[in-house]
């Protein structure tokens, strides 16, 4: 089952590296939970998070390392993007940024149910130039 739930959290990233947010939403049950630095509920709630994020910054993640666990898997990732649009209304520098990010998921019945993600958002905008809204 480790295996399996791995592949469900890769089929996540894979995703959300191509900019694919219906395909990130998919990986997740309807009823998911979604914790993370900007803001927590549902897909609903979290899906214009990650619209701004994918679109003002081209986030790519490199899974460095995944522990899987029952139905837990964590992975630790380097994460690196660029300032390429305007976030919240705040500039547009072209700087990029490169960080450690990390997300603890439960996965059931081959699907996301609960994620928590953990990055250090304020070194991200200070390579970049930017002050957080």
């Amino acid at each position: 089952m480790s295996e399996e739930n791995k592949r469900v959290v890769l089929d996540y990233v894979d995703a959300f590296n191509r900019g694919d947010l219906d395909g990130v939403c998919q990986a997740f049950a309807p009823d998911a939970l979604i914790y993370g630095v900007l803001g927590w509920g549902g897909i609903e709630k979290t899906k214009p998070i990650w619209r701004d994020l994918i679109d003002s910054f081209a986030i790519r993640l490199h899974v460095e390392a995944m522990i899987a666990e029952g139905d837990e898997v964590s992975v630790r990732y380097v994460e690196h993007g660029r300032s390429l649009n305007s976030f919240r209304g705040g500039p547009v520098t072209e700087q990029g940024y490169e960080i450690t990010a990390m997300e603890w998921f439960i996965i059931r019945n081959g699907k996301i149910h609960k994620r928590w993600g953990a990055r250090d958002t304020a070194t991200m905008f200070w390579q970049m130039g930017l002050t957080i809204p």
